[in-house]
C-alpha cells in the first residue's frame, strides 16, 4: 500500500496543475456569462484539496500510525464532495471530483487492511 499512496500522491500533485488551470479558465467564463455558476471556484477548492492530499499522502506513506491517512481520506472525500455536487457547466471536474473520490477510498482501504 506504501506504493499505491505515493503514485496517488504523485498523480495528485500533477493534476493540482491541470484542475487549476481549467478552473481559472471556468471561472473567467462563467464571470464573462455572467450565469451565476461557481464552478471555477469549486474547481480551485478541488485542486488545493488534491495538492495538500497528494502532499500529505507522500509524507506520511510510511508511518505506522493513521493520523495521516484521516488526513487524506477528509481532503480527498471534501474535494470529491466539492467536485461532484458543483460542477456546473465545468464538466471535468466530475472527472477530477470522481478521482479525489477514488483516492479517499484507497486510503479507507489502506487504514482498514493494514491494521497490524
Amino acid at each position: 500500500m506504501k506504493t499505491l499512496k505515493l503514485v496517488t500522491g504523485i498523480l495528485s500533485i500533477i493534476l493540482f496543475v491541470f484542475v487549476t488551470f481549467q478552473s481559472c479558465a471556468a471561472g473567467l467564463g462563467n464571470a464573462l456569462a455572467d450565469n451565476g455558476e461557481v464552478s471555477g471556484s469549486a474547481g480551485l477548492m478541488t485542486a488545493i484539496c488534491l495538492l495538500t492530499a497528494g502532499i500529505v499522502s507522500i509524507a506520511t506513506r510510511n508511518k505506522e500510525k493513521n493520523g495521516g491517512n484521516i488526513a487524506c481520506i477528509i481532503l480527498y472525500l471534501i474535494g470529491a464532495l466539492l467536485g461532484l455536487t458543483m460542477a456546473g457547466s465545468y464538466a471535468d471536474l466530475k472527472i477530477w471530483g470522481g478521482y479525489a473520490a477514488i483516492c479517499g477510498i484507497i486510503h479507507i482501504i489502506s487504514m482498514i487492511g493494514c491494521k497490524k
